[in-house]
């Protein structure tokens, strides 16, 4: 279990990555992009989406630290482009953070299945802290 930093960027997110990893001297990082999800028939993947990072993470001075590009045409702020990441493979534990801290906040994603997670959600709490949950940290 562990909560990690999980930084934003708008279209920029793998020269940052590549960057942070020669700084830090951190192991090649492995990259997916949009394209790479598995398709969903409700949902045309933009063009100009399919080559931004969703998901890619360092280990940097033993921390983890994940990384994406923000979706195609969804609001980038720079300041605001951080949340946690609480990352847990008790799904009971997952699920009870989650319900609490959602309490007086704003759910951008309730909990739920996706291809890389038996259990994903997005919140952010009452204090304005953004928050990512995910029930293990699955092969990437």
């Amino acid at each position: 279990m562990s909560v990690d930093a999980y930084l934003n960027f708008n279209g920029n997110c793998r020269e940052a990555v590549e960057f942070y990893a020669q700084v830090f001297g951190t192991e090649a990082p492995k990259f997916m992009t949009f394209a790479e999800v598995p398709p969903n028939p409700e949902f045309q993947l933009p063009e100009e989406a399919k080559n931004l990072i969703m998901h890619t993470r360092l280990n940097i001075a033993g921390s983890n630290v994940m990384f994406s590009d923000v979706f195609a045409g969804m609001p980038f702020t720079v300041g605001n482009n951080i949340s946690l990441a609480y990352v847990n493979d008790d799904g009971a534990a997952l699920h009870s953070a989650f319900n609490q801290l959602k309490d007086g906040g704003t759910v951008q994603m309730e909990l739920q299945e996706t291809f890389w997670s038996k259990n994903y959600g997005m919140l952010t709490d009452k204090f304005g802290i953004q928050w990512q949950f995910n029930q293990g940290i699955g092969e990437f």
